[in-house]
Order: structure tokens, then sequence, then C-alpha cells
């Protein structure tokens, strides 16, 4: 593994300076806002576009910055160190854009990604149903071929950006009768009918919206079917083996943003006539915060390496761990920040109750931890 893996270079280490006087200034004050009200925190997402960080991770021959994928995670990190929404609002037009950047046609390339490269639209990754969310094989939304299209039919729950996406790339099944096997994928434009039936009212992440997301009869030209019919199932898991990384990130950064205010804070409350900072027993707590921290990062750059280059086949094994890793810190480490708080903590007057309430969904989303640890013992025993 190269030391690159580990060791971020000048560039990489000046952007992350640049992206936190960014986030610090134009995210962080409308991060509050869009937790209470739970809406769109478009004031964010403008901003974001105006720095061009939709286009980052995307190649430079569709419009994109063509950035590795660690700087994805830097850039990740450091917008969910102040609002893990605003991280996720870049994020999912990603994971949208990635089945067809892997196997879409030319022509489907070059007529969305540079327009999700420059913020004009955004995507929608759905592939969750109510009794198909681990196990996708059980879906139910079909696709009938008809002439030259696809007749669409069928729901998908917990679908980040619903209502809010241009577009939407949907797994659906082609042939009911072959498992796994029988999905397909589909590229859809919101226009051609889809419908948002609702919006979950969540415990975190409020400025994001998730919902369900309805298809009803809606038709699809066979031109925006995603590889071949039946491949389906192989695209979603490509796709999550190289997104489940960046969701570390995101863990990670939330914990930063929690290390970081709750160690602030233990510098400025008096308590016994000191800061609280000068004892030893809070000071334990924020080095094992940061340890555990440190630890996940490490383990989250590594795997987003191997998003870039994965020679050696390790990446499902190493992005269930990067992803499974630093979700439990995260959580672990958002809690201890409530706790350093004490009452305050537990008030919505300062973040750190957000930070928790953010960081559980990273435990849940693209596949639970007790899923990732399936995947990982599988992957480990596979080779032994």
């Amino acid at each position: 593994m190269s030391t690159s893996t580990f060791a971020l270079t000048d560039v990489q280490n000046d952007f992350r300076a640049t992206l936190r006087a960014f986030a610090e200034e134009k995210i962080a004050p409308n991060a509050a806002e869009a937790d209470r009200t739970a809406e769109f925190p478009w004031k964010s997402f403008e901003a974001c576009k105006d720095m061009e960080l939709p286009a980052l991770g995307l190649p430079a021959e569709y419009g994109g910055a063509g950035a590795d994928t660690v700087t994805v995670a830097i850039m990740t990190e450091e917008l969910a160190r102040v609002c893990a929404s605003t991280a996720l609002t870049v994020l999912i037009s990603k994971l949208g854009m990635t089945p067809v950047l892997n196997w879409g046609s030319e022509e489907l390339k070059r007529k969305y990604v540079p327009r999700v490269a420059a913020g004009e639209v955004q995507a929608s990754y759905c592939l969750s149903e109510a009794d198909a969310g681990s196990d996708v094989a059980a879906m139910r939304t079909r696709a009938v071929r008809d002439g030259d299209d696809y007749i669409l039919t069928g729901s998908k729950y917990w679908i980040t950006n619903a209502g809010i996406s241009d577009l939407y790339t949907v797994f659906a099944k082609t042939d009911p009768d072959a498992g796994g096997r029988g999905i397909s994928c589909f590229l859809v434009e919101k226009e051609w009918g889809v419908r948002t039936a609702k919006h979950e009212d969540k415990m975190g992440l409020r400025g994001s919206p998730t919902g369900e997301v309805v298809f009803d009869e809606v038709r699809v030209p066979a031109s925006h079917r995603i590889g071949e019919e039946g491949q389906g199932f192989t695209i979603a898991m490509h796709t999550l083996d190289r997104s489940r990384p960046t969701i570390g990130a995101q863990a990670v950064g939330i914990a930063q943003g929690a290390i970081d205010f709750s160690g602030a804070y233990m510098k400025q409350r008096q308590a016994f006539g000191a800061p609280i900072a000068d004892l030893q027993g809070l000071r334990f707590m924020l080095a094992d915060m940061a340890m555990r921290n440190e630890a996940a990062r490490a383990l989250v750059y590594r795997a987003c390496a191997m998003a870039d280059d994965d020679p050696t086949g390790e990446l499902t094994k190493f992005g269930a761990m990067a992803k499974a890793f630093a979700s439990d810190a995260s959580m672990s480490i958002t809690v201890d920040a409530v706790q350093l708080l004490g009452g305050y903590g537990y008030t919505k007057d300062f973040p750190v109750e957000r930070f928790l309430r953010d960081a559980k969904v990273t435990q849940i989303y693209e596949g639970t931890n007790q899923v990732q640890k399936v995947v990982i013992a599988r992957e480990i025993l596979k080779h032994l």
C-alpha cells in the first residue's frame, strides 16, 4: 500500500484548510436552521456550487474536477464537521452518478454528468424498499419491456433527496423469478412522472430530505438502462463498495466537529475555580475521543485510496470496515461530547446534540453496521 494512503499531500492539506474556512463562513451559519426547520439547506448548497464542490469527484472529461476519492473524503469531513446534511447534499449526486460513470453508455454520461457537476441538477440513488433494505434481492419494483421503453412500477423508501433531485438511479426487477440476477438499473428523469409520496420526520440529518419515491407506470427509454439486463445487483454492490468509505468520512467529520466544540468548551467552562479542561478525568475523555477518530480517519483514507486503485481486490472488505468503524466511533464520540458539556450538551443551544443525532444514521444507511460485519467476515473467510 502506498504511503499516500496515510500521508496527505501538500495540495490536500491546503485544500482542507480552504474548505475549513469556507465551511465555517458559509455553511455553519445555516446548519442549526436547516436542522430546526427540516428543510433542504439551499443557501449552503448554492455556496457549495459557487465553490464547484459538486464537480469535485466527477471525471474532468465530463465537466468534473477529477479529484481522487481521498480528496472527496476531505471535502466530506470538513462539510460534515459543521453540517452533516450539507455534506450529504454534495455526496448524494455522486452516488447517483456512479452507476452511470461505471456502467452507463457514453450518451448518458455526456448528457447528464456535466449538469450534475455544475450543480444544475441533483441525483438520487433508489435501491431500498419498505421490505427490501439489506435484502436487496427482495425488491418488488418492476420494469417491464414495452418496445423501445420500459414501464417502471413500484416504490422506493429511505431515498435521500427525494423530491429535490431531478434524476433518479433506480433498481428494478426485469425478471421477477431470477432473484438478484433479475435486477436491472435505470436512469429516470423526475419529469417523466416520478412522485414523492411522503417525507420522513427524522431524528437527525434533518436538512437532508428522506422520503418515499413512487413510480406509477413511468415510461423509461431503453437507452436509459444502465448496463445490461440482470446486471443491477452487481452494479448496486459495486457502487456501495465505493460510496461506503465516504460515509465513513462523513462520520469522521461529525465526530471532529464534536471534538473541536467540546474541547473549546472545556477551556472556557469554569468549575471549582478553574477551567474544566484542567480536570484529568475529562482530559482523558477528550484524548480517547481524538484517538478513536484518528484511527477511523486512517481506515477511511485507506479505503478511499482503494476506491481509486484496488489491485488486491480488497475494497469490499475495507470499505465495509471503514464505514462500520468510523460510524461506531462517531456515535461514541458524540455521546461523550454531550457528556463533556453536561446539561448544556443536552440542549439545542449548543450543536453537540445535533452532532449526536446526525452521527446515528451513519451506523444505519448504506448498509447497517451489522450487515457490514457480515460482509467483512465473508471477505476474510473467502481468502483463508
